[in-house]
């Protein structure tokens, strides 16, 4: 089988309103992806910048697949959340991106969004915290219901991924 090695790190985050940012991300491919070694997901630890700067997380990412196909590419989903001095914690922002399907290194930076509610939802975030969040985290990364949601922009968030192929030349696949 040809195998993908996913090796990387999540850089931080710039754009943010809020402060003390965490992120929560995982990985999604198709039923033809086997996960071979590391983690499918995972959070980063919290980080507050001074204001209008970037959160620093280095988190590692190191993934090995291998797969029959490549139907399923794997993606990176992310959820981006704020903690404040309580502890509470509250949606800043969901995105994702495909993992790079050329070999080498590369810098991404995925885009986030968030929720907004009906103007109650909206008052009451402003106010108490909390606020909407999706019932199926796959609604991140499918097109179908995501384009029907009313949705304010988030920060980014900034990777850099380093990305490995191999046997992809005995299955046929140029890359």
């Amino acid at each position: 089988m040809a195998e993908v090695h996913v090796i990387g790190q999540i850089i931080g985050a710039t754009g943010f309103s809020e402060s003390s940012l965490f992120c929560k991300w995982g990985i999604h491919t198709g039923a033809a992806w086997k996960l071979l070694s590391g983690v499918r997901e995972g959070q980063t630890q919290v980080d507050t910048p001074q204001i209008g700067d970037m959160a620093y997380w280095s988190h590692p990412i190191d993934l090995h697949f291998a797969t029959k196909g490549l139907q399923g590419w794997p993606r990176l989903h992310l959820q981006v959340w704020s903690q404040d001095s309580f502890g509470r914690c509250q949606l800043a922002g969901y995105g994702f991106c495909h993992v790079p399907s050329s070999p080498g290194t590369h810098q991404l930076d995925c885009p986030t969004w968030r929720p907004l509610g009906s103007w109650r939802e909206q008052l009451a975030r402003a106010f108490v915290g909390g606020g909407p969040q999706l019932l199926h985290a796959d609604t991140i990364y499918s097109g179908a219901d995501r384009y029907r949601l009313h949705t304010a922009a988030g920060g980014t968030v900034h990777l850099a991924i380093g990305l490995l192929l191999r046997h992809f030349d005995r299955y046929g696949v140029e890359c």
